[in-house]
């Protein structure tokens, strides 16, 4: 393609590709039996679904096409995460927007011959309602009902690896228009929208592009923050990898807005897949003239170039970011001043996260009212989170702020799986909070999140049920921060492995009540002491924790029991005698022999000498064994 260098440019790229993505934003007008004209599968291409096989399924797809001679009739694209990671591999068939789940490469063949030849919907691989009714449509699904898509407009629509179906859904547009308009009127519209940063304590964007708008210092620098380390987040790699001319898009008006011509995407090396989009898309934009000199016809020039991290929690924190790009170590330094007055190579620097990027543009193009019109009184907007742990619906979902932790957790979510009993859900990763049930009906926003012990980080949310034990969650959470910590500060470096000494000698049954009393004022001093934000929020889980199952401390204190069952050295093993038919296996298997009894006849485990190893448990056939 020629080099764009106009809006005039743009509307012919979209006009190129305007039949195809109708089709796939209004879902063909039909009821997916149509077999006339041309049809479109798209296959989610988002790691979830390339772990779980999509390669395959699409590669069958495709084998399934050309003997039946039907290639030629429909396009297979792939495209972004769908978010429903659980129901992966994920295909939609047009027309009919036909929701497909959990497609193996068999199912792919039945879909071709079937639904694709002779216009049969394959039912079997259709979404299940509650009421075991089918789901054709991915609108008709509870797991998609209450969301409002922002950030992930286009993931599962385009194919992010063609900037022809990004510029089709107006891509590129807000650029165009931010370069023929005043730089201070996009500060103007971010601040009149109140997008906050979505990857911590909620800044104000507009606030940080203003402040490096107006200092000194020459040269300036736009990062955006990819490194994404909380465990179970997922929510920046899928927008990279679903949508990346997004990101590049807001990288390039934030660069002109503030001054700057240089933009650098920090990314972990463990994100294959959307460093490889990434790529892609840079190099797409670079071939089109939207990157690099003269952007869009004016003297606007911007570069973007990659920086693989090695995986480092604490680079996720602006300062250890920016010493890693300059090749020191991943250190945080003291603030102010902030990044924006003095960053990268001492020059004024906007970072902000994928997400935050991410709704630049939808802001610039509907307006601050549209964004501002959704959210709360100070959180506006949506905010994509990972839903993981004990939910049955595990995957991504984008809602407005303010929705309440019970519509995410039973409406989206679909429940906790068992049908167990909901306990607890841990917002904010390692840095956040473990809100208890008493909290569902809480309106989930930076303020409200903050007042309970919690944050919103960068949105990762795993839930937790009554086999979790919040003890033991609590140590999972420091054992990740005291390995990730830098050792630049003496709180973080060795207040959080004391914090962690503490929790492994309550779970292992040796703690006391003065243990409990410690826990709390070294959290406390950890949070109020601590260098960077890796340190003065590590302490949180335990805090809340503290604050809001206190009872399940003192259990493993004063009992020397763990209520929920899942700390194994407090475990009493007990031989059910009902049930016990005395066939000598959990004896045979004890490794210390403190399992007695005749043939045939119940047996019975020492307590004393048990070492909760649990291999009586294990081979037991008859579920003979318990364990409180």
């Amino acid at each position: 393609m020629d080099r764009i260098r106009s809006t005039d440019d743009l509307d012919r790229i979209k006009d190129g590709v305007k039949d195809a993505l109708k089709l796939r934003l209004d879902g063909g007008r039909g009821d997916g039996t149509a077999t006339a004209g041309r049809k479109q599968v798209l296959v989610c291409g988002g790691t979830g679904c390339v772990s779980s096989g999509c390669g395959d399924v699409r590669s069958a797809l495709m084998e399934a096409l050309r003997v039946s001679h039907t290639d030629g009739e429909v396009d297979v694209v792939t495209t972004g995460c769908y978010g429903f990671c659980e129901l992966g591999p994920i295909i939609k068939v047009f027309p009919g927007n036909v929701f497909y789940t959990k497609v193996g490469p068999d199912d792919a063949k039945e879909i071709a011959e079937s639904h694709l030849a002779n216009g049969r919907i394959v039912d079997r691989l259709l979404c299940r309602g509650a009421d075991g009714a089918a789901l054709t449509v991915q609108s008709e699904i509870p797991f998609y009902r209450k969301q409002v898509r922002v950030a992930l407009r286009n993931c599962g629509i385009i194919d992010p690896e063609r900037i022809e179906d990004y510029i089709g859904m107006d891509g590129y547009r807000a650029l165009a228009a931010a370069l023929a308009g005043k730089r201070g009127d996009i500060i103007e519209k971010l601040k009149a929208g109140g997008l906050r940063g979505r990857g911590g304590a909620g800044f104000p964007t507009g606030m940080k592009w203003e402040a490096a708008m107006k200092a000194d210092g020459g040269e300036k620098y736009i990062i955006c923050n990819a490194d994404e380390g909380d465990p179970g987040a997922f929510m920046d790699r899928s927008i990279l990898e679903g949508d990346p001319h997004s990101v590049i898009e807001a990288m390039a008006i934030a660069g002109y807005t503030v001054g700057a011509n240089q933009g650098i995407v920090y990314i972990r090396a463990e994100y294959p897949l959307a460093v490889e989009r990434l790529k892609t898309a840079i190099e797409q934009a670079e071939g089109l003239g939207l990157l690099g000199e003269n952007i869009l016809g004016t003297d606007f020039k911007f570069n973007i170039r990659l920086n693989l991290g090695a995986g480092a929690f604490v680079c996720g924190e602006e300062t250890s970011l920016m010493n890693s790009v300059q090749g020191a170590r991943g250190e945080p330094r003291d603030k102010p001043p902030f990044p924006a007055q003095s960053g990268l190579w001492d020059k004024p620097t906007v970072i902000n996260n994928v997400e935050t990027l991410a709704n630049v543009c939808p802001i610039l193009l509907n307006g601050p009212e549209w964004f501002a019109a959704m959210g709360t009184e100070k959180s506006k907007g949506t905010k994509v989170f990972a839903l993981a742990g004990q939910i049955n619906n595990v995957g991504l979902v984008e809602v407005p702020m303010g929705t309440t932790l019970r519509d995410i957790v039973y409406d989206i979510g679909g429940g906790i799986r068992g049908g167990r009993a909901f306990k607890a859900v841990q917002t904010g990763g390692p840095s956040g909070g473990c809100i208890p049930a008493d909290f569902l009906d809480l309106e989930i926003d930076y303020e409200s999140l903050s007042s309970i012990g919690s944050m919103m980080g960068s949105g990762g949310m795993i839930v937790m049920d009554e086999t979790d034990c919040m003890v033991d969650i609590s140590k999972f959470y420091l054992e990740f921060t005291a390995d990730e910590s830098c050792g630049k500060c003496t709180p973080c470096r060795i207040g959080n492995r004391r914090l962690l000494e503490l929790l492994e000698h309550i779970t292992d049954g040796a703690g006391t009540e003065d243990d409990l009393e410690e826990l709390k004022s070294l959290g406390e001093i950890i949070k109020d002491t601590s260098l960077c934000g890796l340190g003065q929020t590590a302490p949180n889980p335990v805090l809340s924790t503290l604050r809001y199952f206190y009872d399940e401390y003192e259990a493993h204190v004063r009992e020397k029991r763990c209520p929920a069952g899942a700390c194994t050295k407090l475990r009493k093993y007990a031989v059910v005698p009902e049930k016990c038919v005395g066939c000598t296996v959990c004896a045979k298997k004890c490794p210390v022999s403190t399992i007695t009894g005749e043939v045939k006849q119940a047996h019975f485990i020492n307590q004393d000498n048990c070492i909760k190893c649990g291999a009586c448990l294990t081979s037991c056939k008859f579920g003979a064994i318990e364990y409180k």
